[in-house]
């Protein structure tokens, strides 16, 4: 059974629009010293269907930076084994302070489409089931997980994705759960973030110690995940 962080001793309700309530956040992780050659690495990682998506959106939006979606690295056959993908594709070129080249997974066609530029940014979010991972932490300057809990986040999984996918959910779920048994992220996250019933909450610091948190609100119904 996973521990949870003992709840921080203030937290601001005053509504504001989402990027507003998000610029403290963004100017933090901004200001981190860089963590893979010139680039600030920000990982959101988290169950299927808590929401990283979302939240991802919005951060990277406040961060006027890309995201990489994992999804987009995986593929129906390595759910989880990408890890050496990303790394000569990605990481290897961005350490270097080149233009990473990668190609993006067609789920639908279950093939690699067209290839695609990232440039060595400032600040580049990288969001998916495992951006926490062992292989990733050394190149995150910040780690963050999306505090829903698996149950909730599976069953939004599903709903979202309908019966036809429910043989695929099957599998994923199995595939999560040995991820996270071999290769836990939240133990190693510096920030928690939680969605309410109006927005998000996050506390950041170990999640033994939480520091500080803050608020944010968001009315767009339920997150992707």
């Amino acid at each position: 059974m996973e521990s949870h962080p003992s709840e921080p001793s203030h937290r601001s309700h005053r509504p504001l629009e989402p990027l507003e309530s998000l610029e403290p956040l963004a100017r933090e992780l901004a200001a981190l010293p860089p963590s893979l050659g010139p680039v600030r690495l920000i990982g959101i990682d988290g169950h299927a269907g808590s929401g990283k998506s979302t939240f991802a959106g919005l951060l990277a939006e406040a961060l006027g930076a890309p995201v990489l979606h994992l999804d987009d690295v995986a593929t129906h056959e390595e759910l989880f084994g990408w890890q050496e993908r990303l790394r000569a594709q990605v990481l290897e070129p961005l350490a270097a302070g080149r233009p990473a080249h990668w190609a993006p997974y067609d789920w639908v066609e279950r093939r690699f489409g067209p290839q695609r530029v990232l440039e060595p940014v400032p600040v580049l979010v990288v969001e998916g089931v495992g951006a926490g991972r062992r292989a990733l932490r050394p190149h995150l300057a910040r780690l963050l997980w999306m505090e829903t809990p698996r149950a909730t986040s599976w069953g939004r999984g599903r709903d979202r994705d309908g019966r036809e996918l429910s043989d695929f959910w099957d599998r994923w779920e199995r595939a999560e759960l040995a991820h996270f048994s071999d290769d836990p992220s939240r133990p190693f996250a510096d920030t928690l973030v939680r969605q309410s019933g109006t927005g998000y909450e996050w506390s950041s610091g170990t999640p033994a110690t939480p520091r500080t948190a803050a608020f944010v609100t968001e009315g767009d119904g339920l997150p992707r995940a």
